[in-house]
């Protein structure tokens, strides 16, 4: 049974993203370093040679050796308000990909810019992908800020730049920060050699960021992750994407059309204590009891009886290539929809955008990235 993500603590989902040496990684780790998040070998190493501090995050031996991230690393941070989990995601372009992954499901994104090299098309394409996955939030840290003097005409300058590429995209909150990850200026403590910059450190940014209010809690959505038996109670589990759900209230399952009534929601603590709970909502992860015997099974979707989704086998969307054989009109796909796959094909491409420029041109097939 899933785990309840029930905590006094809000949890936030953070990814980071940049090109190659914009400092990512050695960011992670001066954050988990002066926030007091790291082992105790681990702050041995970083405190000892603030060269170690990108190694926290970059665990694969390649990573190491080519100095690059190419895995997405996960590292963990408690903060007075919230749980924090980040994702450290690869600059490079080859592996476009991972980031991408780093932030399918994102609360926000970091995403970093060399102050002296600027906004780069990887940037760029970063930013799209964020937008694209529906990332609400960006932070855009402005790093090596120490590699020119500070220059508060410097952070500006990239400041708007990036503002007027974030607009075309859609991207409505987007919250600079001067810093130097290596020197650990306006990471977790505000820095003295930034005194024109009134805003609060990264860290002090990532404790207090208002996310309540991207919960759609109105339409309920339950796609179900795996049917089970709790004693003599058939269960359904998984996580609830949107919405609300209570005792007593009409469900119908999809796509049989089934309706019933929730009979009991169960919630297991990180005791493995199931308790009983009146309400649920998203991003909860729940096991829902019904009040009828129903044939239920993995990728099912439970909806309120009088609040159902649009039921389509066709739909238009804007798609990131990252295979390294071209699309194929001819050939069929799998595609995934919440914990459901099923078959498909692309019938038409109507054009393709250019990462750099957001120009729309016609194309016939799409190549990796």
């Amino acid at each position: 049974m899933p785990q309840s993500v029930c905590n006094k603590r809000s949890l936030l989902r953070v990814a980071t993203a940049g090109s190659v040496d914009d400092g990512k990684s050695t960011l992670i780790g001066r954050l988990l370093l002066d926030s007091n998040n790291l082992y105790r070998d681990q702050w041995n190493a970083a405190a000892d040679d603030s060269s170690a501090l990108a190694c926290v995050t970059d665990g694969l031996r390649a990573e190491r050796e080519q100095g690059i991230t190419i895995d997405v690393a996960y590292r963990y941070i408690t903060t007075e308000n919230r749980r924090i989990i980040l994702a450290d995601t690869p600059g490079h372009e080859q592996y476009t990909r991972n980031m991408a992954t780093g932030a399918s499901n994102a609360d926000l994104a970091i995403i970093l810019l060399d102050a002296a090299r600027g906004i780069t098309n990887q940037t760029r394409r970063h930013a799209f992908i964020t937008a694209l996955m529906g990332v609400p939030r960006v932070v855009l840290a402005i790093n090596k800020m120490d590699l020119v003097g500070f220059s508060e005409e410097r952070f500006k300058e990239l400041r708007e730049e990036f503002y007027s590429y974030g607009a075309k995209l859609g991207i409505s909150q987007i919250h600079p920060i001067p810093l130097s990850a290596l020197l650990g200026d306006n990471v977790v403590t505000r820095s003295k050699n930034t005194p024109w910059y009134n805003g609060a450190a990264l860290y002090e940014f990532l404790d207090s960021v208002y996310t309540d209010g991207d919960q759609n809690l109105i339409d309920f959505r339950f796609p179900v992750q795996l049917p089970l038996k709790h004693g003599t109670e058939r269960l359904c589990a998984g996580q609830i994407a949107s919405g609300t759900i209570s005792i007593g209230q009409q469900i119908t399952i999809l796509p049989s059309n089934y309706s019933s009534v929730i009979a009991d929601i169960k919630c297991v603590a990180a005791t493995g204590a199931v308790t009983s709970l009146e309400e649920a909502r998203a991003p909860q992860s729940v096991a829902l009891l019904l009040s009828d015997q129903i044939d239920i099974k993995r990728g099912d979707m439970i909806v309120r009886k009088r609040n159902r989704p649009q039921l389509k086998t066709t739909f238009e969307s804007i798609l990131i290539w990252f295979s390294a054989e071209k699309l194929d009109l001819n050939r069929e796909y799998i595609i995934q929809h919440t914990t459901r796959r099923t078959k498909c094909r692309i019938a038409t491409l109507q054009y393709k955008i250019s990462v750099e420029s957001l120009a729309r041109t016609s194309a016939r097939t799409l190549h990796l990235n």
